[in-house]
């Protein structure tokens, strides 16, 4: 049976990436689905706020029977550690708990260290650690990597209190873990799998949609493989290690020491699997095929051109055409983006990066450009503008500055830039808004401080934990089917429709950062999709998407016993949405 061999060097290239350094958001302490630190969560009827209409129904409010202990004053004033734990969501005894502690903007941590009592004075130390930068952002914080093994924890409430050495400041908060028998069955069940297929070593969590789809996903797989080959004229003889998630990081894919993509029901980046699978596995033969460096700009735009596309198959030319002053004025000059590609915002750097790739492949042909790419080299303190720069003169005999003259002048005699307008306009705000939606209630996921660990040791524990759970409450459940519900809007080219259900969304999330008691009251459809989730979640079921039509819904859910899914119908009557009679 024929095998690839892909040797995989590229650190941490994501599918996608963004833009600004957005700073971390905390919820307020009234209305928090995804707590400090994880605790119980219940949600129950309270008296609810009048609505914005009459005929808008009600959201219930979520109330946390936990909150943290107090944290006392740091430097600057005003400001505290943030603590992440892990997994994500609820904790259940048997857990090995990941900690984050996540240092204040500005202050200075160098040398410092955190350590953990559990239950003092009696209870295990954890640590110490010391603070380092974490993901892309390099944000500064100390990660306590699944420190805390609770096999031999009793249930309930357990203090934690936090010592950091120098400059001496300590905090408690308290952790629930729940029983292991309430563990909901399929997670209870979950567990490393693997399958090998022609060209690569899959390994997937069993009871998730990759489980239950592993057959068609196998063979897209092996299909991108072929095409990534192709491609790239390339031909291996050992597999590509290829690791299946079932929750969202990030926009779905990451390349380091194999591929990590992600596959789940309610995909709320809403993106191609298979583009997804084809875009990291071209990173992995791109690093494997050589060259003293390769700057991110070409290393991304690359992954994108041979893709055809970034999210979906699309046109280059035409949509990196209306960044232009004209159309929506976004374009980012080069050196610039090559400069500070993952500080850019990303939909326009990869847009930019891939078209100008094709400008590249069309002047000079695809052999010369790579002979070019793969001969970029880059001196002490040098800029990648720089090494570029002088690539191109090597080369091309054409300054940086000369190649993108060229290469406006190609987006301008683009035929079709108006059709395109729309789109981008769209995509752009729709990827910018599921981040803020990351940052606000699934901060795990976000792209440049993702939870995305060594999965090679995660197998050897046996972890599934860590990839299996996220924030599930009906308030991530109604924004994430909203988003698919504005994806395929986006898709139909309906988009005026994207764009006022983006609105919502975007209103849904202002009123939570602001503290507002029923913050889906914004509007009939977000109190329809808050509604439904909550209904359903009642009834056991975790919906995966949803779509209205009056007074009548139409969702598919999923249960806790397994990922198969089920289409349920539902109606409104006296403003609540209940199941329809079979």
């Amino acid at each position: 049976m024929r095998r690839y061999l892909f040797m995989i060097f590229i650190l941490f290239f994501l599918l996608t990436c963004q833009v600004f350094a957005i700073p971390l958001i905390q919820p307020a302490a009234t209305y928090t689905p995804t707590l400090p630190s994880p605790t119980s969560i219940t949600i129950y009827p309270t008296s609810p706020s009048a609505p914005t209409s009459t005929s808008t129904p009600t959201p219930t409010p979520l109330v946390a029977t936990t909150t943290p202990s107090p944290r006392p004053p740091l430097t600057p004033p005003g400001e505290s550690f943030s603590v992440l734990y892990h997994p994500d969501d609820v904790l259940y005894v048997g857990d090995q708990i990941s900690i984050e502690v996540i240092s204040p903007p500005g202050l200075d941590m160098k040398d410092a260290t955190v350590q953990v009592q559990v239950d003092p004075p009696a209870g295990p130390n954890l640590g110490a650690v010391k603070f380092s930068a974490w993901g892309i952002q390099g944000r500064d914080e100390a990660t306590l990597l699944w420190a805390w093994d609770t096999h031999d924890q009793a249930p309930g409430a357990h203090t934690l209190a936090f010592s950091i050495q120098p400059p001496g400041y300590a905090w408690s908060e308290q952790v629930t873990l729940l029983p292991t028998a309430e563990m909901p069955p399929d997670q209870a069940d979950a567990q490393w799998a693997t399958t090998q297929s022609p060209c690569c070593t899959i390994f997937y969590i069993t009871n998730t949609a990759s489980e239950r789809d592993l057959a068609q996903l196998s063979a897209q797989i092996d299909e991108q493989g072929r095409l990534a080959m192709e491609h790239m004229d390339a031909n291996f003889t050992q597999p590509i290690t290829i690791t299946v998630l079932p929750r969202l990081l990030g926009h779905g894919g990451f390349t380091s020491s194999e591929i990590s993509v992600s596959y789940l029901d309610r995909n709320y980046a809403a993106n191609s699997w298979s583009t997804v699978v084809h875009h990291e596995m071209i990173h992995a033969i791109d690093a494997h095929s050589g060259g003293d460096f390769r700057p991110t700009i070409f290393v991304e735009g690359l992954a994108v051109y041979l893709t055809g596309g970034h999210y979906k198959a699309e046109p280059l030319m035409p949509r990196a055409a209306a960044l232009l002053k004209g159309y929506l004025d976004w374009y980012i000059p080069l050196k610039m983006l090559a400069d500070g590609f993952y500080d850019a915002q990303h939909e326009i750097g990869y847009m930019e990066g891939a078209s100008l790739i094709e400008y590249m492949v069309e002047t000079y042909g695809e052999g010369t450009f790579l002979a070019f790419y793969r001969d970029i080299h880059i001196q002490e303190g040098e800029s990648q503008s720089g090494a570029i720069d002088a690539a191109l003169k090597a080369h091309f005999s054409v300054s940086f500055d000369d190649l993108e003259q060229a290469y406006l002048a190609a987006l301008a005699g683009q035929p079709d830039t108006t059709d395109w307008v729309d789109d981008v306009r769209l995509t752009v705000t729709f990827f910018d808004t599921v981040r803020r939606y990351q940052l606000l209630l699934d901060p795990s996921a976000y792209f440049r401080t993702a939870w995305l660990l060594d999965n090679k040791s995660m197998r050897a524990r046996g972890i599934v934990a860590d990839y299996l759970r996220h924030p599930h409450t009906p308030i991530n459940l109604a924004l994430e089917t909203l988003f698919i519900s504005a994806s395929q809007h986006m898709s139909d080219r309906q988009y005026a429709d994207a764009a006022r259900t983006l609105e919502v969304i975007s209103a849904v999330l202002d009123a939570i950062e602001h503290g507002t008691t029923d913050p889906f009251s914004v509007s009939m459809l977000a109190a329809d999709y808050y509604s439904i989730s909550t209904a359903l979640q009642r009834l056991g079921y975790e919906v995966q998407t949803i779509t209205v039509s009056g007074d009548s819904a139409t969702t598919k859910v999923t249960t806790a016993t397994g990922p198969d899914l089920v289409e349920l119908q539902l109606r409104r009557s006296g403003g609540e949405w209940s199941l329809s009679s079979p």
